[in-house]
């Protein structure tokens, strides 16, 4: 692979104008494409496999027309203190609204009055009007939005506190300035990484191309692959995170080897050749992990998976391509200044001058190796240290409560949750999560259900049931005492399950939460092992040892449940929350411990290949297990350390978003990065290495003959005939 890639770098550079063009070209046909694509009006949410999916698609089936899938809205009223919604002048202002809701728009199927619907809470201080769409709440006019805000603030004016809930305004993330903030920190790190402005931009450049082709590409397909607003949100955080990631490995390496004095074309088919290979193998542990979702069977989480692992595989194949022919345009100034200064003079002369800076500063020992043979001289106790500090970390895990954001999760400022907070007050918790009950049967039927609910613990109220027009099916609202997201509810919910028959189904937004968690919570495991199984593979024809990659997936864990733990602390128990802009606590997002796995894990072994690759590199070559640590942390830990504070930086700049479950996603992939990067990677890892020796690197004899050779070292690039460096190691003194 090495040779391979070697010679596409070469290629890369030669031709830079071509390379240069075509991606130009791709980024400006993604741009067109998602211009002129119709905008996506659709973002379906479904669990096969599930009661819930069932119920609901049995809905729609015998209640055609009732907009099953359709959005609602809560209009809420509440009247002053001591005064009662029952009031002629207050009624009078509700009537209005309904009136105006129905006019409003001809996307509203039915607009529920409160005084013939006995939405009356019962001591008179609050009323409701239900509001049901003919289309899912991506697919709202900008019309039927404002006359629903309009016929709110008209009665807002007349005496009555009114708020508006409801899925009808679900709209796009906003977007927040903490998201160019962490471009900025990007920007920032690679200047004082590289102390040129030409070479810190290189990354930056490249990553937004990437970005800009791969959410391009999702928008232009969005309508048609049914891709929701987060798809792109998610493909955009992890593709600049990697986009710039893997330059800033290509560009190191290549300054790297201009410094051991390589002419430019054959500096960048090395940097190609022997960092390119570690970002190809980083990449792929990335686009298994995330393409490895398709496993959960949820189609949302599938479409994420496969949009994001899109933007991956274009970041690596920029940084093999784009990369390299911008090195060509940039010439000397991807270089330092003290290193353009003593490069004056003909080109011969630059590259010695070049080579005699990089080689001091190589022999020079750096913060990397001091790090590192500190590392080397009290492996057990970095060791328990590290271990312990995780685990700690990590003991809020173990009270991680799950469910889906709803609207009593939102910031008290919005008009949703203060419309969550009167109905709870006026009607009881669970109001705001009503169970809709389907039978698949005649009257009789649904008449034996009711009487079978209201045997059971947990419910406020149970309507009587609603047949369809063929009288073959029927619907039964049940109001449980507590809360949606609660204990109680979710027993009310398998209380239900049992105790009726098959042709009795339980549905609605809580059941369809209560579904998707314990969905999430049986596909964990297999998830997990599919995903650590075939990086573990990949990994062991990486580093061709068994230890490495099974101390490389054990940090892993540790790192994820540490991150999660934080999580759960941050924003379950809302320690530190206000730091983080959490304003409400809640359970944590069902799918957020599955994604950590698939993403976190993809993210971490790129640290693990670009740390550990550079010591297997060295100790090929011959050098004791104890010096290629060093070597490994000499060459790679200033770079692995910039390439983590970056990524740290990206995701961090999504904790400004207003969606609580970006939020949490940035929040804790940022914390995640954190803990594998400095505590795993560059901490427990060399000093497990340490502990092992020569046994880190040991592969059995019959599996050696089965693998094959990748060459990510590039032994084979050791072979070719290539220009010899102007100065040599040897000839120059630190």
């Amino acid at each position: 692979m090495a040779t391979f890639l070697y010679k596409l770098g070469r290629s890369a550079f030669r031709r830079r104008r071509l390379v240069a063009l075509l991606w130009v070209a791709l980024l400006a046909i993604a741009g067109i494409g998602a211009a002129t694509a119709p905008v996506a009006t659709s973002s379906s949410f479904s669990i096969p496999g599930t009661e819930a999916q069932r119920a609901f698609d049995l809905l729609e089936e015998r209640f055609p027309g009732a907009g099953a899938d359709g959005a609602t809205a809560r209009v809420v009223f509440k009247a002053p203190e001591g005064q009662k919604m029952t009031e002629a002048g207050h009624k009078a202002v509700v009537e209005e609204t309904v009136s105006a809701l129905k006019s409003g728009s001809d996307q509203i199927v039915s607009v529920t009055d409160p005084y013939t619907g006995k939405a009356v809470s019962g001591d008179g201080s609050t009323a409701y009007v239900s509001v049901a769409y003919k289309v899912n709440a991506m697919e709202l006019t900008d019309e039927t939005r404002e006359a629903l805000t309009r016929a709110g603030e008209n009665a807002q004016g007349k005496g009555l506190t009114v708020e508006v809930g409801g899925d009808v305004l679900q709209t796009m993330p906003e977007q927040g300035a903490s998201e160019a903030i962490g471009v900025v920190i990007a920007a920032i790190v690679l200047v004082m990484t590289f102390g040129s402005l030409v070479a810190a931009g290189l990354p930056l450049l490249t990553a937004l191309i990437g970005v800009g082709i791969g959410v391009s590409s999702i928008a232009a397909l969005a309508n048609v692959l049914d891709l929701g607003s987060t798809t792109s949100t998610l493909a955009m955080m992890i593709g600049l995170a990697v986009g710039i990631d893997y330059a800033l490995f290509i560009v190191s390496r290549y300054r790297a080897e201009l410094a051991e004095g390589r002419e430019k074309e054959d500096a960048a088919g090395r940097a190609v050749g022997t960092a390119g290979s570690a970002v190809v193998f980083a990449g792929l542990t990335v686009v298994i992990a995330l393409v490895g979702l398709a496993v959960v069977n949820i189609p949302m989480l599938t479409k994420m998976g496969f949009a994001a692992a899109g933007t991956v595989v274009i970041a690596v194949l920029i940084a093999l391509t784009l990369i390299p022919a911008m090195l060509g345009f940039a010439g000397d100034k991807v270089l330092g200044r003290r290193q353009r200064k003593g490069a004056k003079g003909g080109d011969a002369a630059a590259t010695g001058a070049t080579a005699q800076v990089g080689t001091a500063q190589a022999d020079k020992p750096n913060g990397g190796t001091r790090w590192a043979r500190f590392v080397i001289r009290r492996p057990v106790m970095v060791l328990v240290v590290g271990v312990l500090g995780l685990g700690a970390i990590a003991l809020p895990a173990a009270s991680l409560e799950m469910g889906l954001p709803d609207d009593g999760a939102k910031p008290t400022s919005t008009s949703e949750r203060r419309a969550y907070d009167t109905l709870s007050d006026g009607f009881g918790p669970g109001f705001n999560g009503p169970l809709l009950v389907v039978v698949d049967g005649d009257k009789a039927t649904a008449d034996r259900a009711v009487s079978t609910i209201k045997g059971l613990e947990g419910w406020a109220a149970v309507t009587p049931a609603t047949p369809n027009k063929a009288g073959d099916a029927a619907m039964i609202t049940v109001v449980p005492k507590d809360r949606p997201s609660s204990v109680a509810t979710e027993s009310l919910v398998h209380d239900i399950r049992d105790a009726t028959g098959d042709d009795v189904l339980v549905t609605g937004a809580t059941a369809m939460n209560i579904d998707f968690s314990q969905k999430m919570n049986d596909a964990l495991v297999p998830y997990l092992a599919l995903v650590v199984g075939l990086a573990f593979l990949l990994l062991t024809l990486v580093f061709r040892s068994v230890l490495v990659p099974l101390k490389a997936a054990l940090g892993f864990l540790l790192s994820v449940v540490a991150a999660l733990g934080a999580v759960v602390a941050v924003f379950q128990w809302g320690w530190l929350g206000s730091l983080f802009g959490v304003e409400q606590t809640g359970p944590i997002m069902s799918m957020m411990p599955i994604f950590m796995v698939g993403v976190v894990f993809g993210l971490a072994m790129d640290y693990e290949v670009f740390l550990v690759t550079r010591m297997r590199e060295a100790y090929v070559h011959g050098e004791r297990p104890g010096e290629a640590i060093v070597t490994g942390f000499r060459h790679s830990a200033r770079v692995v350390t910039a390439a983590a504070v970056i990524m740290i930086a990206v995701f961090a700049g999504f904790i400004g978003m207003t969606d609580q479950m970006i939020k949490m996603i940035g929040f804790g992939l940022a914390i995640a990065v954190l803990f594998d990067a400095f505590v795993v990677r560059m901490a427990i890892v060399p000093a497990v290495l340490a502990l092992l020796g020569h046994k880190a690197w040991w592969l059995p004899k019959w599996l050696d003959r089965i693998l094959p050779n990748v060459d990510v070292e590039g032994e084979g690039l050791a072979k070719r005939e290539s220009p010899e460096p102007t100065a040599k190691p040897d000839l120059v003194k630190a």
